[in-house]
Formats: C-alpha cells, sequence, structure tokens
C-alpha cells in the first residue's frame, strides 16, 4: 500500500478553514469539494487511457481518453457523498457506484448495509471516497469488499487520515494482491480514546450534513 500525503498550499489553505470549527456547513461542503478536486487530481495521475487522434482547426493531433471499462467513483456513505462533486469535476465521465458502510462505537468494527456497485468489476479502477482515515476498519472493509467483486486497481482518497488507520489499513489489505493508494490532505498526530482523529476536523458527515437523526 502507498500513502501519498499531497503538499501544496492551497490544499493546506483549505483544510485550514474546515478544521475551524466555526466553518458551518454549507462552507464546508464547498471547501470539501474544492479540496477533493485538489486531491484528485493527484490520486488520478495513475488513470488508465489510451491513445486517440483528434482533429483540431488546424490539423489531426495524437492525444488520450480514458480507458474503457470506465473508472468507478465509489463513495462511502454518508460522508463521502460530499466528496463526489469534487472528483466528478476532474473526471466527469467516470461512473459512479455506492457503499454504505458504518461502524460500531463501541467495537469500531464496520459493516456493510448497502450497496449498488455492478456485481463483476474486473478490469476496473475504483476511486473510494472517505473523508477520515481513522481506525481503518470502514476502509479496509470497502477496499476488500471491492476487490472481492474483481477490482485490480484502487485509490482512496481522504480528508484526513491517522497513524494507527494507515497502519491498520495496510494491516487489513496486506493480503489484497492489486495496487493500493491512498491520497490524503494531511497525516494528523494520533486518535483519542473515541475513534477520533486528532487534531482532526470532528465529525465529517455532521459538519457536512448536520446532526444524524
Amino acid at each position: 500500500m502507498r500513502l501519498l500525503v499531497v503538499d501544496h498550499p492551497l490544499v493546506s489553505h483549505k483544510l485550514t478553514a474546515l478544521r475551524d470549527e466555526r466553518t458551518a456547513s454549507p462552507e464546508f461542503r464547498r471547501l470539501t469539494e474544492e479540496l477533493v478536486t485538489l486531491l484528485a487530481y493527484e490520486a488520478t495521475r495513475d488513470v488508465r487511457v489510451e491513445t486517440t487522434t483528434v482533429q483540431t482547426p488546424v490539423a489531426e493531433a495524437e492525444g488520450v481518453s480514458l480507458s474503457r471499462p470506465r473508472p468507478l467513483v465509489v463513495p462511502i456513505l454518508r460522508a463521502g457523498l460530499g466528496m463526489l462533486e469534487g472528483m466528478m469535476r476532474l473526471m466527469p465521465t467516470a461512473e459512479v457506484g455506492f457503499l454504505g458502510m458504518v461502524r460500531n462505537e463501541e467495537t469500531l468494527e464496520a459493516s456493510t448495509y448497502a450497496e449498488r456497485l455492478p456485481y463483476d468489476l474486473s478490469g476496473r479502477q475504483c476511486y473510494v471516497l472517505d473523508p477520515m482515515l481513522a481506525t481503518g476498519g470502514t476502509l479496509a472493509s470497502a477496499l476488500g469488499f471491492l476487490t472481492s467483486r474483481g477490482a485490480d486497481h484502487i485509490t482512496a482518497v481522504c480528508l484526513l487520515a491517522a497513524p494507527e488507520g494507515v497502519k491498520n489499513l495496510e494491516e487489513g489489505v496486506a493480503g489484497l494482491d492489486i495496487p493500493i493508494t491512498v491520497v490524503t490532505a494531511a497525516l494528523d498526530e494520533r486518535l483519542n480514546e473515541k475513534g477520533y482523529i486528532v487534531p482532526g476536523l470532528g465529525d465529517a458527515g455532521d459538519r457536512l450534513y448536520g446532526l444524524a437523526q
């Protein structure tokens, strides 16, 4: 597994605003979309392309287009939805699937409660959107699920990661024989006793959409 922490002043600037507890949900959503678009630029560096030729107003030009099957973007519900628009802004022709996973707050283990994905993902590059790589359990389960469907190249885009989550994820995907990359805006200090990233930015889902009822 490869970890890429994106070092860019605009990434740091937008992440700082996201961390600020005074940032309200509408602004938080906008900043999340913008930050994800910046992260997506690095996350898609290995996207598969094929050569093509187009006619310019002057002459023919060789270029590239996304290969088929198209990349699949998979937000993990619910917080991952807040990252979808930012990802699709950069890669609008990608397809989108959804994966619903919930973490038990006592055991910190993740389980799948809903999915809307092609049954056969053979030959597909998948881009998983999950704001917080905290304990790593949710993301490890998601990557295992996608690999079981045949995905052969997975990149996870996270706003933040904790060292414990990175370590647990590495252990959780050790048996998956495919390229896996995690792209994030920052590697924070640690997890607290409740499994939250410190200093973090709080609960991403709640800050995006308000408190769950």
